[in-house]
């Protein structure tokens, strides 16, 4: 999975529209950031009582859910955490994303009244060598289940419309799942489920537990299965095939700089909605945005105005 924790954009797509309202959360000055978009469902209220279903889960209380400044349904939210240091924002070009909110997130209150929560405040004094990308695989998690939606890494560039795609996560390959698109319902219970796995299972002393690893282990757990090739869609929860979201494999991820045929193109994106390109990876690398290359036909196609910006200044 790629974390899209540095300075990082993400394009409005073609042919999309968000609208909405937000109520900005306050953050403590900090550096480095944790950074991904949130398409938003509808704000929580102080009126639910969120009883959380699954064991053994050592930190679950039964809560009332407390009332946090988010964003309305339907907006495309920019979230960013910045940690231990100056605050910086991150730089977006002039003239992108019109259409969007920015927002910071304050962690504590993020994580409060969810399993998260005392994981947080023990862990955030303790030195770990993946701790962002630790915290933007909590943050997704709690973000949506508190409010709903559908998230997405700001390495995405959206080809279809995802409104419908609901309770809803992608296949990176036969075996794993991945976190970098997450659509799901407010209080849904696979979301419950992730939580509580994060923290029984946490470890952050290696990448990928609390992210590919935990949606897969959750995943088959919900669906009482050994394998993810036994199923796809079980008990309201599907995982896409890689193609939906990740039709370049990650370790492929050089093939965005390579030439292509048009007629490539549309066979290699037909069952698409988005693509993943792996900035963790590629950041840095050069491209010519008038080549064939599949990024910029990528960019031609579905990000027209900032390919322009890009042909003119890169």
């Amino acid at each position: 999975m790629a974390y899209d924790i540095e300075e990082e954009t993400a394009e409005n797509p073609q042919g999309l529209s968000f609208t909405g309202t937000l109520s900005p959360i306050s953050v403590p000055p900090a550096t480095g950031s944790l950074s991904g978009s949130l398409i938003a469902g509808n704000p929580p209220t102080s009126s639910n009582v969120v009883n959380f279903p699954f064991g053994p889960c050592k930190c679950f209380p039964e809560s009332k859910e407390v009332t946090i400044e988010c964003p309305v349904s339907g907006t495309l939210l920019l979230l960013e955490v910045e940690i231990q240091g100056q605050s910086e924002a991150t730089a977006l070009p002039h003239g992108t994303l019109t259409l969007t909110k920015s927002a910071p997130l304050d962690l504590q209150e993020l994580f409060q009244d969810t399993p998260l929560a005392a994981w947080y405040l023990e862990m955030k004094h303790r030195w770990e060598p993946y701790w962002l990308p630790v915290l933007s695989d909590a943050s997704r998690i709690a973000l949506l289940w508190k409010s709903g939606g559908t998230y997405l890494d700001t390495d995405f560039i959206v080809f279809k419309n995802l409104r419908n795609l609901t309770n809803t996560l992608g296949l990176q390959s036969r075996y794993v799942l991945n976190g970098a698109f997450l659509a799901f319902e407010r209080h849904h219970d696979f979301l419950a489920l992730c939580m509580c796995d994060f923290v029984d299972h946490y470890n952050g002393l290696i990448w990928g537990p609390q992210g590919p690893q935990l949606l897969t282990r959750v995943f088959k757990k919900w669906c009482s299965t050994r394998s993810l090739e036994e199923s796809h869609t079980c008990r309201g929860v599907t995982a896409l095939p890689p193609e939906a979201f990740y039709p370049i494999p990650w370790q492929d991820w050089k093939k965005y700089f390579e030439d292509i045929s048009p007629e490539e193109l549309a066979r290699l994106l037909n069952a698409t909605y988005a693509v993943h390109v792996w900035n963790k990876k590629s950041q840095g690398t050069h491209l010519d945005s008038t080549s064939k290359a599949l990024l910029a036909q990528i960019h031609a196609r579905y990000c027209p105005t900032t390919h322009e910006a890009m042909k003119m200044y890169l």
